[in-house]
């Protein structure tokens, strides 16, 4: 039996054995799904799944995107970005405009606790992608001259990545209009990944190149193939950076849907510098959705949940701890079979997952609880034939508030995009 395995097994016995010790939480109880936004126009969270979107202060306003594109790529059509007042009828509020957004990551709009009413949001300006830190009430704004990727939880500083490139790769995710140069020719460029940005100076510094994991990752045969670094996320005590390092055999032409096409994907995690690369899984696992857990303790601050190919296998939730990477632990069991959104509750107590429609059309989210892996569903939702195109589909995308008290997702299931909420009540 493989290290890996014989850890899974173990971790399981020991949630057996503390099952019957500890008193298990119990789960969070959930109120029916709300919207707070409404037609004519689609409205959905200004950012991509797990990030906060509620206003630092107060948790009064969300950050939120208005359009009527329902069924393309934007192909860097305008989309309003506003925040919607959860306090005065869910009134939204339109600010500004941005040209670099996606139904996917929409335009990673983060909210800057050291900036009151301020957040952080990617535009085309100038011909150029940007990062632009933005008051929304006095419309005061500051131009950083690299999109952002990630922030970190105290809004100083972000991780930005080339979305141009990423546009070639994987058009649902990047942004249209040439506004960075892609780098095409080259798969694996020394001049090209993880930037380190300041949030508060402008300063932008390169920490990892594709170059510097080119050893680390499958051969790409192909001369027109590309590897690309994306999907950033950064802990939760703002020391560590969990990224992707993507490459696909194709032609520098980019990709036509998904069709044909094999993408070769290996998980990393680095130091905030770019320091101390290390993967995270064994060839053939992969890794598409992750999330790092609380930084409630030194440990946890190390720990993430991922939806990866647990033993080259099956898509499932898994979790594993930075600098133990030999001993991942599977998540849920197989109720938890599946490629999930993962999100931790803000206590550490659990995960859940929403999935992609089956063929009857519905989403299912679970939630699964860490301690004893029993799963609870929180609910299914139907997703309308205009919105399962893959380049313009509305996943769930769901994200805790931070004192536990409410989820915010999007959702088709009532007929058009739109944001919900649910009320949370967390056992004490």
């Amino acid at each position: 039996m493989s290290r890996i395995t014989v850890a899974a097994l173990a971790a399981s016995l020991v949630c057996a054995a503390v099952g019957e010790s500890i008193e298990l939480k119990p789960f969070p109880e959930l109120s029916a799904p709300r919207a707070v936004t409404s037609g004519p126009h689609d409205h959905f969270l200004a950012n991509y799944f797990a990030i906060n979107c509620w206003s630092p202060e107060d948790y009064r306003y969300l950050l939120v995107l208005e359009t009527d594109i329902k069924d393309k790529l934007p192909d860097g059509a305008p989309c309003t970005l506003g925040v919607t007042d959860t306090a005065d009828g869910n009134k939204f509020i339109p600010v500004t405009t941005t040209r670099c957004w996606n139904f996917q990551e929409a335009a990673m709009a983060h909210w800057l606790p050291w900036a009151k009413d301020t957040f952080v949001f990617n535009d085309l300006r100038d011909g150029k992608f940007v990062s632009v830190v933005k008051n929304w009430r006095t419309g005061d704004e500051r131009i950083i001259p690299y999109p952002v990727s990630a922030v970190s939880e105290d809004g100083t500083w972000a991780i930005g990545i080339n979305y141009s490139r990423l546009f070639i790769t994987r058009p649902d995710y990047g942004y249209a209009g040439d506004g960075q140069d892609p780098k095409k020719g080259v798969v694996f460029p020394e001049d090209d990944g993880l930037w380190r940005i300041d949030l508060k100076t402008g300063e932008i510094k390169l920490i990892v190149s594709c170059a510097d994991v080119k050893k680390m990752v499958p051969e790409v045969k192909d001369p027109n193939g590309m590897s690309y670094l994306c999907h950033t996320v950064i802990s939760k005590d703002g020391k560590r950076v969990y990224f992707l390092s993507r490459s696909v055999e194709q032609s520098m032409e980019g990709v036509k849907k998904f069709k044909g096409v094999n993408w070769q994907t290996t998980a990393f995690t680095c130091n905030g510098d770019g320091t101390n690369i290390r993967r995270c899984f064994p060839d053939g696992w992969g890794s598409s959705h992750f999330n790092w857990k609380p930084a409630l303790t030194e440990r946890d601050a190390r720990t993430m949940i991922v939806t990866c190919k647990w033993l080259n296998k099956i898509y499932t939730h898994v979790e594993f701890t930075v600098g133990e990477e030999d001993y991942p632990r599977q998540i849920g069991g197989r109720e938890m079979n599946f490629d999930g959104h993962c999100i931790y509750s803000p206590d550490g107590n659990f995960v859940s997952g929403d999935g992609y429609f089956d063929k009857k059309g519905y989403r299912h989210w679970k939630m699964a609880r860490l301690l004893d892996g029993k799963v609870q569903h929180v609910g299914d939702f139907f997703v309308p034939e205009i919105y399962r195109d893959i380049y313009c589909r509305c996943d769930l995308h769901p994200r805790w508030r931070a004192d536990g008290k409410q989820i915010a997702f999007n959702s088709v299931h009532e007929g058009s995009r739109q944001v919900y909420l649910m009320d949370v009540k967390l056992a004490k």
